[in-house]
């Protein structure tokens, strides 16, 4: 039996304040890099989430007619404390998902990014206005919150995952009740105790911790207008289905198999930089990570001999070592499965260029849930390596022999995520961003994130619903549109007309 008797308790956070409640179920949350169980989660009943979502939907009304300018202030101020306390929140997140810190303070700065766009929410929810459409009637559109909205957030992300939703949906009018990982909740609740701290009303930013029995009662709950999720594929299409099936809006971002294509005439010290930082970066755990290389046969040797130096120089460890550059996977669970694909790939005949397996971690502990950045050459697509999400330091070397071959086996992919190609011939990257069938296309840069004033989601199975996250699409998927046809008589008028108003 694991010792819990110095663990901390995490609980909800609802109207403002942490959970007075005892909890019938809970489950431990560890500290990747020892093993240890450092914290104990408590696990809301559906009776617990209908209660928090109840309470939200009151707070939601007087929020939605909250004035915009009352916002953009609590927004600043959010901004501000995130600002100041995102060193500490970083710490938590390398304590719970086991991340370098310098990733983790990464992570924050990227969510910041989205605060900052929510903080222009004066502009970003103006409607639109016609004078005169017809004789002395104007015609006009006005954007009005969902009311409570809810967030479904993954592990590797405990922060950045949040705040592309939560900003936008509250800056908008909108309610949140949002359920974090329950492998590392903490830095969510730290988050939203902010929002209390800048002067959000009570009731109107939510904390359920919890499973499926949570993410089950935001989906069916009938109070719950919309919801956003983040997560693997075969999970965000149940979400996507029983959220739809209730009548809501999803925007289910699910899993990915993001490709980079070099080309014989790319940077190849460039590109072996980029296929290290995007590989390993992270241990892997993001849905943006580049695990599949395809190498122009021509360059390949070359190419994979740069990356193999470069991951000689990389020191894995606990995330808070000095000079770390990769962390451990988030739980033994998935340690155990990304470590079971890479016994997969040398039965089926990948040649294992860096194992690994092999090597030592600074700091930490034996118990630690590591694996070393691992090299595989001369993949087959039809290989599980290639054709499965494996979400950790495992890069897959496929060798190609034109730009047509890369590109066939990219459209071809059921994922649809990021893309990336390394070349100097605009004219190649200018073809290749046409005809790739890939939400997110990056040309010569390692990870093509969008900024926070576009859009972030991806395409094919890596997106159920048809709205991304953050940027105008995030706006537009937080509030509904309202049209307003207006006739103000002026003294003149005379007799009534009853008829349909139509334009003669």
């Amino acid at each position: 039996m694991t010792d819990t008797v110095n663990a901390t308790r995490v609980t909800h956070l609802v109207n403002g304040a942490a959970w007075e409640g005892s909890s019938e179920r809970t489950s431990e949350i560890f500290n990747p890099a020892t093993g240890e169980v450092t914290g104990v989660l408590d696990l809301a009943s559906k009776e617990l989430v209908d209660e928090v979502i109840g309470k939200a939907a009151v707070a939601a009304q007087e929020w939605g007619q909250t004035s915009i300018a009352k916002r953009t202030k609590i927004l600043f101020k959010f901004r501000e404390l995130l600002e100041a306390n995102k060193g500490e929140i970083a710490k938590t997140i390398v304590a719970e998902h086991g991340k370098t810190y310098v990733d983790a303070v990464g992570e924050i700065n990227r969510g910041l990014e989205v605060v900052e766009f929510a903080c222009g929410v004066g502009q970003i929810v103006k409607g639109g206005f016609n004078e005169n459409v017809s004789t002395k009637i104007d015609a006009y559109s006005i954007l009005q919150p969902l009311g409570v909205v809810g967030v479904i957030s993954p592990f590797n992300f405990p922060a950045m995952v949040p705040l592309w939703f939560v900003p936008v949906a509250v800056a908008c009018g909108n309610a949140v009740v949002i359920k974090p990982s329950e492998k590392d909740p903490s830095a969510t609740n730290e988050i939203a105790a902010l929002w209390t701290q800048a002067g959000l009303p009570d009731g109107v930013m939510n904390v359920v911790q919890g499973d499926k029995e949570a993410v089950d009662a935001l989906l069916d709950n009938p109070q719950i207008k919309s919801i956003s999720f983040v997560g693997s594929t075969p999970i965000a299409k149940y979400v996507y289905e029983r959220g739809t099936q209730n009548g809501k809006r999803v925007q289910a971002l699910g899993g990915a198999k993001n490709h980079m294509l070099v080309l014989p005439d790319a940077d190849l010290d460039l590109a072996a930089d980029a296929a290290v930082n995007a590989g390993f970066g992270a241990a892997g755990e993001r849905c943006m990570a580049i695990s599949v290389l395809l190498a122009v046969d021509s360059v390949a040797d070359e190419l994979i001999g740069k990356i193999t130096e470069r991951m000689a120089t990389l020191k894995t460890g606990e995330g808070n070592g000095e000079g770390v550059d990769m962390g451990p996977l988030v739980t033994k669970a998935h340690l155990d499965k990304v470590t079971g694909y890479v016994v997969k790939g040398v039965e089926e005949g990948a040649q294992l260029v860096v194992d690994g397996r092999e090597g030592d971690w600074v700091g930490g502990s034996k118990d630690g849930f590591f694996l070393l950045p691992t090299l595989f050459d001369k993949v087959d697509p039809k290989m599980s390596i290639y054709t499965d999400e494996i979400f950790g330091p495992v890069l897959s070397v496929v060798r190609v022999n034109s730009y047509e071959e890369g590109m066939q086996l990219i459209n071809d992919n059921p994922f649809g995520n990021g893309v990336t190609i390394f070349t100097n011939d605009g004219g190649a990257a200018r073809r290749f961003q046409n005809e790739v069938q890939v939400g997110m296309v990056g040309i010569n840069v390692p990870i093509p994130t969008p900024m926070a004033y576009y859009s972030f989601g991806g395409w094919k199975n890596s997106l159920f619903g048809d709205t991304h996250a953050h940027g105008m699409e995030g706006v537009h998927f937080f509030t509904k549109t309202k049209a307003v046809t207006a006739r103000w008589l002026d003294p003149s008028h005379g007799g009534l007309n009853l008829g349909f108003p139509q334009n003669d």
